[in-house]
This record gives C-alpha cells, sequence and structure tokens, in this order.
C-alpha cells in the first residue's frame, strides 16, 4: 500500500509471506542479535515511523517501542504480557506515542471495509488454510505451531 515494511518473526515461512506481501526487510529475532539496531540501520539510523506488536512478548514489546523514531508511534495488540520501559529514554525524551489497540467500533469497522474495498486489497491472500468445523481440532493444533498465514473454519 506504498509503506516501507520491515517485518519481524521467529518463523521463516511467515517471513516469506510478509516478503509476497510486499516486506521489504526481513528480521527473524531468533538469528539477530539487535532487533532495535537492525531496524535502525534499515532506517538510516533515525527509527521506525511506526511499529506494531503482536506477540505480547515482554522483550518483544519494549523493542517495539525503542525501534521507533522520535515522534514515532507504536502499538500493542497482541494480548496479555506485561513490559518494562524506561520512560524517560524510551518515550517522554523522543516524544514516542504508545497506543493499546484491542478491537475496533462498529464504526471504525465500516471504515476498515471501504477502505479494503476502495483500494482493491485482496484480502484472501492473507488466508493460507481453510477448513470445516469438522475439522476444528487439526486447524488449532496447526494455528498452535504459529508458522502459518491465517486461518479461517468455515461451516459445514
Amino acid at each position: 500500500m506504498g509503506a516501507r515494511v520491515i517485518a519481524l518473526d521467529t518463523s521463516p515461512e511467515r517471513l516469506a509471506r510478509a516478503k509476497e506481501f510486499g516486506a521489504e526487510v526481513l528480521i527473524n529475532p531468533m538469528e539477530c542479535n539487535d532487533i532495535v539496531g537492525a531496524i535502525k540501520d534499515a532506517t538510516h539510523g533515525l527509527g521506525a515511523h511506526r511499529s506494531l506488536d503482536a506477540s505480547s512478548s515482554p522483550q518483544a514489546r519494549a523493542q517495539a517501542v525503542r525501534c521507533v523514531r522520535t515522534w514515532g508511534t507504536a502499538c500493542y495488540v497482541g494480548e496479555g504480557g506485561e513490559v518494562t520501559l524506561d520512560v524517560s529514554p524510551d518515550m517522554l525524551r523522543r516524544q514516542v506515542t504508545l497506543v493499546g489497540s484491542w478491537t475496533f467500533s462498529t464504526v471504525i469497522q465500516g471504515e476498515c471495509a471501504r477502505y479494503i474495498a476502495d483500494r482493491g486489497v485482496q484480502v484472501d491472500k492473507l488466508f493460507t488454510d481453510r477448513w470445516t468445523l469438522d475439522q476444528a481440532a487439526e486447524a488449532y493444533v496447526l494455528f498452535d505451531q504459529q508458522n502459518t498465514g491465517k486461518g479461517v473454519i468455515l461451516p459445514n
């Protein structure tokens, strides 16, 4: 959609999917000792404009704040977990905004649907797996491995 995307994931399969969707820089945290440094290197030392953490990992949450540039925004969408930040250097002195997001209102869901429709976003490409309700147990075993794209359980 025009943004330069840096994707992080511990799953090589998910990183490959991110590349298919247009991610320019791929980082596997299991293979990188300095995530924040790698992101800053990829952004000419400035840091990302925006970051999004969906993992709930305390370390990843802190890195999501620390990797953004001055006046950047970090967003947490992963449920649960804790994070420890040194508020002055991590946020205040850099004017970083931290946003938590859990769900959308019906108004925002409508805006998202219009955005997708207006731009022809191919949402179906996000789904790598489809199951029937009878296959739900099998689906959850695969979901728990956390190395695929999104899945959907369809009615029988």
